[in-house]
């Protein structure tokens, strides 16, 4: 993880910076630690961008060739189609995906999500962790907080140690990972 430089008044780079600093770090750990992400929500999240882009495309295509006159219809079918496509996106976004950064699984089928989230004008980085066995016992269902100030510098750079040390003292599924890295 390359380090990087953000706004330290920015909350939303603070918060996103920190959340795409979680998936590389747990697909990369050891085995018996290492996570392989989950990306179905992002493909659906993807595949409703695209066929709204689509659609777009298609009604700029058939206005060009046809002319408004012919392609009125077709231009209500469109903004109708692209309507229910940006209503159904945002209900994934709000409702299903919730703040997702992370979800995934070992192979031993243990399943591991994590939502992250910050309330306005305050510089604490929460977590979300729900973490499961692979019979669905819940291993851990909890509730992190910590200030940005722990992985970022006063000039904003992101120190990713401090941040992967954190995330393992508190995430029950990371226990002896920080053993296992330096051996």
């Amino acid at each position: 993880m390359a380090s990087s430089k953000v706004p330290v008044y920015s909350l939303s780079d603070l918060k996103n910076t920190t959340d795409d600093a979680i998936t590389p770090y747990l697909i990369s750990l050891p085995k018996p630690h290492r996570f392989t992400a989950d990306n179905f929500k992002s493909n659906v999240r993807l595949t409703l961008g695209y066929v709204a882009v689509a659609i777009a495309g298609a009604l700029f295509y058939v206005d060009r060739r046809l002319k408004w006159e012919v392609s009125t219809s077709w231009t209500m079918a469109s903004v109708i189609s692209y309507f229910i496509l940006n209503i159904a996106f945002t209900i994934w976004l709000w409702l299903v995906e919730a703040g997702q950064v992370f979800e995934g699984g070992t192979d031993g089928g243990e399943k591991l999500r994590i939502c992250s989230s910050t309330k306005k004008h305050s510089p604490l980085y929460t977590l979300r962790i729900r973490h499961t066995s692979s019979s669905g016992a819940i291993l851990q269902d909890a509730t992190i907080s910590a200030p940005f100030s722990r992985w970022f510098s006063a000039d904003g750079t992101f120190h990713p140690e401090p941040f992967k040390h954190w995330l393992s003292s508190e995430v029950k599924a990371l226990k002896g990972v920080e053993s296992a890295t330096k051996s």
